[in-house]
């Protein structure tokens, strides 16, 4: 569905990105694994439009070629990124923060049905709906973001560090509704440091060093993987 080939990016004469390959299906979870600065949000804003990618660059949704697409045309081609720190409005209400989701042309008609379907994932902000987001709590905040995410209609979730910041309770809970995510239809594109709980929920991975995609493999091969556990798993 979601296809990224030969990806390059630079932030004035830092290459930040060089010849980034990938796919995302459909209920599918992918994960990116790799040290600070290896390129990884460069990567999710590239495919997001936040980020110009180099020429020769394709990334294609569905057979469609966005690359040099505005940010809001991507959204409407079914793409949707949670920032790294989430990008809520923290002076406006649950409410508003995921009806605020709800203004792509591609989602007017489904706001209902996407409403429900965030509820169900998230109870508590059908609790919340008239708190004012930056009252809330680090992992709540998260909710909203991806509830507010869910509400454009995105065949692609692309998610920036989902857990950064969350009490391991409150992990466990964030993966868990990402998996039931993925079961629901969604391909996921998951840049993420808690390597071990993604791993546990991801079907494919890659890792990415300065730059460039070093390796990749199945979730399960990657958690058995000893330079993967030396790298990411605290193994030995």
């Amino acid at each position: 569905m979601l296809d990224v080939s030969n990806v390059s990016a630079f932030y004035g004469k830092h290459r930040a990105l060089d010849g980034v390959s990938l796919t995302v299906a459909r209920a599918e979870i992918v994960v990116i694994l790799g040290a600070n600065g290896a390129g990884k949000t460069t990567l999710l804003k590239a495919i997001g439009g936040m980020v110009a990618a180099a020429p020769g660059a394709r990334i294609t949704m569905a057979g469609n070629d966005l690359a040099g697409t505005p940010a809001h045309q991507i959204v409407e081609a079914g793409i949707a990124l949670v920032p790294e720190g989430r990008g809520i409005f923290g002076e406006l209400t649950v409410r508003e923060n995921l009806l605020l989701g709800a203004y792509p042309a591609r989602a007017r008609e489904k706001e209902a049905a996407n409403l429900d379907t965030v509820f169900k994932l998230f109870p508590r902000l059908s609790e919340r709906l008239k708190q004012t987001v930056r009252t809330m709590s680090g992992g709540e905040q998260q909710m909203v973001a991806i509830g507010r995410a869910l509400m454009t209609s995105p065949d692609i979730l692309l998610l920036d560090e989902p857990s950064l910041g969350l009490s391991p309770i409150m992990c466990k809970e964030l993966f868990g509704i990402l998996a039931r995510i993925r079961d629901a239809g969604l391909g996921i594109l998951l840049v993420e440091q808690n390597a071990k709980q993604s791993l546990t929920i991801a079907d494919r991975g890659y890792l990415i060093e300065t730059g460039r995609i070093v390796g990749s493999g199945t979730g399960a091969a990657l958690r058995e993987d000893p330079a993967v556990q030396r790298a990411y798993l605290g193994g030995h």
